[in-house]
């Protein structure tokens, strides 16, 4: 039973080794990798033990029952802690996201609606990062572009974890299922008779990878553009060509960062979000090829699938995947998004294990 943890087992134990080399900790980028993927090995180790523990004083007190009525007495309480254990453990190994360790990166557009929808925008945003507050994860703006009512028309958002952190805890694991088109219906500041108004926003959830070499970037394949950064009037704009737009020919992805003062920095940032929309390609590509292998029916990263409504007048959050709702709408925007998220995590855990089932 659970022959699936020996490679784990094995995969924690050479983890635990390296990390004992003490050139391994001269390679930083490395060593984080290590950190994070030890820590979430952890929870499932230790859970192999207590269900090893835990099956071990079952089988003793099944072997003695007949011969002493009080482990007989025992038996049935033995068992049901080895079952416990068992279903945890099976939990535990359930096929895993690889990307489940990393931090990401979320880029949010105003979609139909115009400046109401830039506004809606800028509240999602201001919900992630308020959200990421309450976990404890560090955000950082790497670039926006704002309307002129003070919403965003696009913004992306780099969201990490500061430290190691056990399995499904990290961003990825948590934020993954945010991709798709959020749809907001409430009075726009611009209705000056009342009437509720409904637009939307697109969401979309990419890893953020810790080593920039796991996708490789040919410098021929990619043009680079500089250019004035521009912001809504009255705001101070930069006087020199510091925006970085790069477009990645193979594919016609474009990229471009203007919120740094530095050349360089906003070209660091703009190559640090083409790796990851690469990366999704790639991801994604490879769910479409292999048509054996199931897919989440919860998570999406397409923005033409309405994933959620936002009701103002009602205060109320729906979730159309899983048929979450609550009428609490004013404190997931402030950050409390958790029994949200937790939904959509639920409702792919168990799509996974009927998945096993079957």
């Amino acid at each position: 039973m659970f022959e699936s943890a020996a490679a784990l087992l094995a995969e924690y134990e050479e983890i635990e080794r390296a990390l004992a080399d003490p050139s391994v900790h001269g390679d930083p980028t490395a060593l984080r990798r290590l950190n994070k993927r030890y820590a979430a090995l952890a929870p499932t180790v230790a859970a192999h033990r207590e269900w090893e523990a835990a099956r071990d004083d079952a089988q003793t007190a099944a072997e003695l029952a007949d011969e002493d009525e009080a482990f007989a007495e025992e038996l049935p309480a033995l068992q049901e802690q080895e079952a416990t254990a068992a279903e945890r453990l099976r939990r535990l190994l359930l096929p895993r996201d690889p990307d489940d360790d990393r931090d990401v990166i979320l880029e949010v557009k105003a979609g139909e609606g115009g400046a109401e929808s830039a506004l809606f925008a800028a509240d999602l945003v201001r919900m992630y990062l308020r959200y990421a507050e309450r976990r404890g994860w560090r955000t950082e703006l790497l670039d926006a572009t704002e309307s002129d009512l003070g919403g965003y028309k696009d913004a992306r958002v780099s969201v990490s974890a500061p430290s190691a952190v056990g399995p499904g805890q990290a961003p990825w694991a948590r934020l993954k299922y945010e991709g798709g088109v959020h749809r907001v219906q409430r009075v726009p500041v611009t209705e000056s008779q009342g009437r509720i108004h409904t637009s939307a926003a697109g969401v979309l959830v990419m890893p953020d990878l810790d080593d920039p070499e796991e996708v490789e970037l040919d410098p021929h394949d990619l043009k680079v553009d500089v250019f004035r950064s521009s912001g809504p009037g009255g705001q101070s704009v930069n006087t020199t060509d510091s925006a970085v737009r790069i477009t990645h020919l193979p594919t016609g992805l474009v990229v471009s960062c203007q919120n740094e003062k530095s050349q360089l920095q906003n070209k660091e940032s703009a190559l640090r979000v083409l790796r990851a929309r690469l990366h999704q390609i790639a991801v994604e590509e490879a769910e479409a090829e292999a048509s054996a292998q199931r897919r989440s029916q919860v998570r999406t990263v397409d923005r033409s699938e309405r994933i959620r409504t936002y009701n103002f007048p009602e205060n109320r959050i729906a979730d159309h995947r899983t048929g979450y709702k609550s009428y609490n709408l004013d404190h997931v925007l402030d950050g409390d998004l958790d029994a949200v998220v937790q939904s959509a995590v639920d409702a792919d855990e168990a799509a996974r294990l009927a998945a096993l089932a079957d």
